[in-house]
């Protein structure tokens, strides 16, 4: 089983309480109007997959490609829009609104998003080097990070060589997260410990990969309503035909 993601929106951070009086850090993340606009199939594309889009945009503050493509599929344009791979049994419905109860309070998740930048760091700070000696002949080269090539064989840098360079505004992926709990009425997600990226951020909160889970919603929990009201309407006509 492989259940679909969610596109959040970073709050911030804050403390929670649990029963035992113990302050826990957790990060807000807003699951806000996140809805299902798409789904890839099998047989069409070669993979199924759910299309996500949160916070819907006017037409003039989304890309052509973008606009077309929520046309043909008879949405509404979304700000983000985002594909995450499922199994067969994970398929939503496309206009399912989906939210913060799609995950349970106690289970992992892994999170994904773009970090804060950071500008041009130096070796030290981006790559965590000690640095030269204070003393013992160094003259204002401390936090320079010494030879970077070789001599005569291979003659050059080698790629991937630590050195200075922009550092942050990079996609990051946290694994085995908890979910503190839920708010169902604000749509909220709290999760303990830190989530990648400033303020404001998306981010893409997905099952955790490493973990097992159990007694999760399948595949959703809006989903799951829709299917019990549809088979609590049939069983009524049902009945009515029968009597």
């Amino acid at each position: 089983m492989k259940r679909s993601g969610l596109i959040t929106t970073k709050i911030g951070m804050t403390r929670l309480y649990d029963d035992g009086g113990v302050a826990h850090p957790v990060t807000v993340l807003a699951v806000g109007d996140c809805t299902v606009i798409g789904n890839r199939t099998q047989e069409k594309n070669g993979y199924v997959a759910n299309i996500l889009g949160l916070r819907e945009a006017k037409a003039k503050h989304v890309a052509k490609p973008q606009l077309v493509a929520a046309e043909k599929a008879g949405v509404k344009p979304y700000r983000k829009v985002v594909e995450f791979r499922v199994s067969d049994d994970c398929v939503i419905p496309v206009g399912t609104q989906l939210v913060a109860s799609h995950f349970v309070a106690g289970q992992f998740v892994d999170v994904q998003a773009t970090s804060k930048g950071k500008g041009f760091q130096g070796a030290m700070k981006r790559h965590n080097f000690g640095g030269k000696e204070a003393t013992h002949g160094v003259l204002k080269a401390h936090r320079s990070i010494g030879g970077t090539g070789m001599r005569e064989w291979p003659g050059r840098v080698l790629k991937g060589k630590k050195m200075a360079g922009q550092m942050g505004n990079e996609i990051v992926t946290v694994q085995n997260l908890k979910v503190f709990g839920t708010d169902e009425a604000d749509n909220l997600i709290f999760v303990e410990g830190a989530v990648p990226g400033a303020n404001g951020t998306f981010v893409l909160v997905t099952d955790a990969i490493k973990k097992e889970h159990k007694d999760l919603p399948v595949p959703t929990v809006a989903a799951k309503a829709e299917v019990a009201a549809v088979e609590a309407e049939t069983a009524t006509e049902t009945e009515a035909v029968a009597e």
